[in-house]
């Protein structure tokens, strides 16, 4: 098989990861990196034998097909936009953009140009979700009717080297990690029809407690706590916690379940690729494990942009679209919306539910 090249723009903690895991997959390899600090881009580039470059040079480049977005979230729509006028396909981390009108313009300037757009997070493509997934599409739980998420966490100021873009407009527990859930939900029940929700911020301001910025005061700019109801088109009512204020970092919470009408399925931290999969069968008296029956079950990210790899040389849809990450972004910001109006929100649109992968799928 061809592989496509590809170029990362932000050569931060995520990085790492990115260039570690995407020697593995067939469908694509990295050649270069860059960063506003190049410096940081040659120690990359020196380490994982890659080309270090220029922005420009990267875009000017006819031989990098995809951008990797590695950026921070506030200038993810700036770099998708420049990635997208310079005539290639973009992947980015999540979020797709911080507002839903960033978002539209990157799908819109996007499907004018015939380029791809995909976005992380990518973990749903893991063995533990597909997983849960194929149980569900086979009946297991028999018809869903509901679902509950918690992401219960004491915030990023305790151990992130630099945590306060987690507290602006963009941040907060459900951009950083609502993502996660919101597409594990969405592949495991379909589009959501409409949210609502509560939120504030507990503690107006968060001292840095980790190095090197400890000591730090980080005003809030953003809910810290959200609880948001989520109503499925398909039917399935949903509810989903997300916090940086839980000060003891312990909860006893599951992080996914889901509720039908023949059992409940225990869905593992969709922040992972792999874990346990519980089933209790109605009338069971305790869960039983099931074996998962996909692969990449070890820290695979870089599987969503492999596969769009491979989807674009196949002429087929992509898993980890952009539609699919708009559809996610606008649910996070009708949590926040409806806290502040009061009100229902009815989504802007809907999505594509991800195809699921077939046991055994090579990317």
């Amino acid at each position: 098989m061809n592989k496509l090249k590809a170029g990362i723009i932000g050569c931060g903690n995520i990085s790492r990861i990115y260039l570690k895991n995407c020697r593995m997959f067939e469908s694509m390899e990295i050649t270069a990196c860059t960063d506003i600090d190049m410096s940081r881009a040659e120690a990359k580039a020196e380490e994982h034998g890659i080309r270090a470059m220029t922005v420009e040079a990267m875009l000017a480049d006819p031989g990098i097909d995809i951008i990797i977005n590695l950026t921070i979230p506030a200038v993810h729509a700036t770099v998708c936009l420049q990635v997208l006028e310079a005539g290639k396909h973009v992947y980015v981390e999540k979020p797709l953009a911080v507002t839903r009108e960033e978002g539209r313009r990157i799908l819109e300037l996007a499907a004018s140009k015939g380029l791809r757009v995909g976005c992380a997070p990518d973990t749903f493509l893991g063995g533990g979700i597909q997983t849960c997934r194929k149980l569900i599409d086979e009946g297991a739980i028999g018809v869903p009717v509901a679902a509950t998420g918690f992401m219960m966490s004491r915030g990023h100021e305790y151990w992130h080297p630099d945590p306060a873009f987690y507290y602006e407009l963009g941040g907060g527990p459900m951009f950083d990690m609502g993502p996660y859930y919101l597409t594990a939900l969405v592949t495991l029940l379909g589009p959501i029809r409409r949210v609502t929700g509560s939120a504030r911020i507990s503690f107006p301001q968060r001292t840095v407690l980790s190095e090197p910025k400890r000591g730090t005061v980080i005003d809030v700019k953003t809910p810290t706590h959200v609880a948001g109801v989520l109503d499925f088109a398909s039917g399935p009512i949903g509810t989903l916690i997300t916090s940086f204020d839980i000060k003891a970092g312990a909860s006893n919470l599951p992080n996914i379940e889901i509720y039908g009408s023949e059992g409940t399925l225990r869905v593992p931290d969709p922040n992972t690729f792999g874990g346990k999969v519980l089933l209790r069968k109605a009338g069971a008296s305790d869960w039983e494990e099931v074996e998962l029956t996909h692969g990449y079950t070890d820290n695979s990210r870089g599987i969503g942009v492999a596969e769009m790899a491979q989807a674009i040389m196949q002429g087929r849809p992509h898993r980890a679209s952009g539609e699919l990450a708009y559809h996610v972004l606008d649910a996070m910001h009708g949590f926040h919306d409806a806290s502040e109006q009061g009100v229902h929100y009815t989504m802007d649109g809907t999505c594509d539910t991800p195809r699921p992968l077939e046991a055994g799928e090579v990317l």
